[in-house]
C-alpha cells in the first residue's frame, strides 16, 4: 500500500466509513470496477483505505465540483445501490477540505 500523492493543499477528501454485511459476492470485483472509474475522473487525486471491523476509504479530490460528479456518476450509483441492497449494514459519508498536510518517512 502507498499513500495518495495528493499534491498541494488546499483539496478535498471524501471520508467514507462503512460496516460490512456478511454478504460478499461480487463486493470485490465492485471496489476493482469503482477504483478503475475513479482514477478516470477528472480531479480525482488518490484513496487509502482500512478495514479491520469498521471500514474507512477516503478518497481525494481537487474540488468540490469534482467530488459532485464522481457522487453521479452512472458506475458509481450502481455500486452505491447495490452497496446499501447487499453489502452495507450502514455507512457514513463526510467530505472535508484539507487546508494542509504533512508528512515523515523514515529513510
Amino acid at each position: 500500500m502507498s499513500f495518495a500523492d495528493t499534491g498541494a493543499t488546499p483539496y478535498y477528501a471524501v471520508i467514507f466509513t462503512s460496516m460490512r454485511t456478511e454478504v460478499d459476492d461480487g463486493y470485490s470485483e465492485m471496489d476493482q470496477i469503482l477504483s478503475e472509474a475513479a482514477e478516470k475522473q477528472p480531479g480525482y487525486l488518490g484513496v487509502e483505505s482500512a478495514r479491520s471491523g469498521v471500514g474507512i476509504t477516503v478518497s481525494y479530490w481537487r474540488d468540490l465540483e469534482s467530488i459532485a460528479a464522481w457522487k453521479a456518476d452512472a458506475t458509481h450509483l450502481v455500486a452505491q445501490r447495490q452497496g446499501r441492497e447487499r453489502w452495507y449494514e450502514e455507512y457514513v459519508t463526510r467530505i472535508c477540505k484539507v487546508e494542509r498536510d504533512y508528512s515523515f518517512k523514515k529513510d
